[in-house]
């Protein structure tokens, strides 16, 4: 909620700082993420931010869990979503590495940056690897796959997409695109369908 104050005006907001904080980490690294420039960034006096957190690192500890909740907590939610098949329960996945509203590659890139200086940071990064390869997994049990294939098919896929994220890797879409129907079949073992595929591409606005 925005707050105001006759005697220092215009405060901002908790999503306002912490939207500044998000863009500051994505262009220059945890270490810019300092209240004074962000406070100049923001055009807002330095004690204005102490109205809606505590010091930098509750700060700080609000990005890693506005990460956590929207890359790990939405890879799950999509590698457990609805799907008639392996290969469907795939394209349903592969929906985080083209829709940034679901994964924020940037972010991943930011914070795997940020893990490589703080033994805190790299613990939570490492949770959440372990929590997505986790998951992988079990989608994979869900259709069928005994433990060990379905641990190794998981590995495969999840440190595929990080080697993109780490590499920085670009790719024009429609080339990903072509792309699609070979890593599903490679990653599952299942040719995906024309009609899983139709849905697919629906939902990522492509046209073949």
């Amino acid at each position: 909620m925005e707050q105001t104050s006759n005697e220092s005006g215009w405060r901002g907001s908790p999503d306002l700082w912490l939207e500044a904080a998000y863009e500051s980490l994505l262009v220059s690294g945890v270490d810019a993420v300092k209240i004074m420039p962000l406070a100049k960034k923001l055009n807002l006096s330095r004690t204005s931010f102490y109205w809606f957190f505590r010091d930098r690192e509750e700060l700080l500890d609000t990005l890693v869990s506005r990460w956590r909740e929207k890359n790990t907590g939405n890879l799950i939610k999509r590698a457990d979503a609805y799907a008639e098949t392996i290969a469907e329960a795939m394209l349903n996945v592969f929906d985080c590495w083209l829709d940034t509203e679901i994964f924020d590659a940037k972010f991943e890139f930011a914070v795997r940056s940020w893990a490589l200086q703080s033994p805190e940071i790299l613990a939570e990064v490492r949770q959440a690897d372990q929590q997505r390869l986790d998951t992988l997994a079990r989608m994979f049990v869900r259709f069928g796959e005994d433990e060990s294939r379905a641990d190794v098919r998981a590995r495969t896929i999840y440190l595929v997409q990080i080697g993109y994220i780490s590499m920085q890797t670009s790719e024009d879409i429609p080339v990903r695109m072509k792309r699609i129907p070979e890593y599903v079949e490679i990653f599952t073992g299942q040719t995906p369908e024309k009609r899983e595929l139709d849905r697919f591409y629906s939902r990522h606005g492509y046209a073949e």
